[in-house]
């Protein structure tokens, strides 16, 4: 699995960004993918998760009630809409997928085989 991630920028805080990745290879119904972010000088932290098979969605505490994570079956394709940004949401957003999506460890980077490039977004106060 490829993945392809784009969407970020330059915005106000208050603002809002649509950041998007796109899938190539295989997908199954076991698959899941996800959005991790990384600051400067922090660790990798779980942002938002999908279960392609079930369609259930999983936040992370920080961002819950922002941002809203959707998926496009017939594109491979999922969303992070990001509303309300604040300054420490500045960070390298990278999309992540795994074909062994499990609820009980959706929120560890190591537990996900497939990353995308990483895109930057950029709150300004």
């Amino acid at each position: 699995v490829q993945l392809q991630a784009s969407g970020g920028g330059l915005v106000q805080a208050g603002g809002s960004l649509r950041l998007s990745c796109a899938a190539s290879g295989r997908i199954f119904s076991s698959t899941g993918m996800g959005w991790f972010r990384q600051a400067p000088g922090k660790e990798r932290e779980f942002v938002a998760a999908v279960s392609w098979n079930s369609g259930n969605k999983y936040y992370g505490a920080s961002v819950k009630g922002r941002f809203s994570i959707s998926r496009d079956n017939a594109k491979n394709t999922i969303y992070l809409q990001m509303d309300s940004l604040k300054p420490e949401d500045t960070a390298v957003y990278y999309c992540s997928a795994d074909n062994t999506f499990s609820r009980l460890t959706y929120a560890a980077p190591r537990a996900w085989s497939y990353w995308g490039q990483g895109t930057l977004v950029t709150v300004s106060s």
